[in-house]
């Protein structure tokens, strides 16, 4: 388990695309269960299963992005205040990895937000180009939309934007 979490560390801080990271970052003593799924989907019409760990994170990166918004939506938050917030997303994201106990079905669904998290977190942080770091923030926050709308957790708000 712990080499598992160093592995998943490593991947984060190095790989070459989001997509990569998400699938090998989130590997985390499960059965071997395949890509994940294309599209996020509910479970039978019901929301997936959360666990302790994952709204924890998924609350301290919703908090992350509330607690910015306003300097995002007026263009006024600095490069150096978008690496800041892309790592409050990665750490969220590999505590979330370490500690995630969910189901095989909810952790596949979990893939898709992940890749997404991550996503936006290399655009925040400036690693891709052309795209603007605003583009990240945005993506990060529509990736905590779909986990409200497709994880079970009750004390999880949307970010109204």
């Amino acid at each position: 388990m712990k080499q598992n979490i160093l592995t998943a560390l490593t991947v984060l801080s190095i790989a070459a695309g989001p997509s990569f990271a998400a699938n090998n970052a989130h590997a985390h003593g499960h059965d071997d269960h395949g890509a994940a799924p294309a599209t996020l989907q509910l479970n039978a019409g019901k929301k997936w299963e959360t666990d302790a760990p994952l709204r924890k994170a998924m609350g301290d990166i919703r908090q992350a992005m509330a607690n910015s918004l306003h300097a995002i939506h007026e263009n006024k938050l600095s490069a150096k205040g978008y690496g800041s917030l892309a790592k409050k997303v990665e750490d969220a994201v590999s505590a979330m990895v370490a500690n995630c106990k969910l189901g095989t079905q909810a952790d596949e669904q979990l893939h898709i937000i992940i890749a997404d998290l991550l996503a936006g977190a290399e655009q925040m942080a400036g690693k891709t180009k052309p795209v603007k770091r605003m583009d990240g923030a945005v993506k990060v926050i529509g990736a905590l939309d779909n986990y409200g709308k497709y994880f079970a957790d009750p004390s999880f708000q949307p970010i109204a934007h």
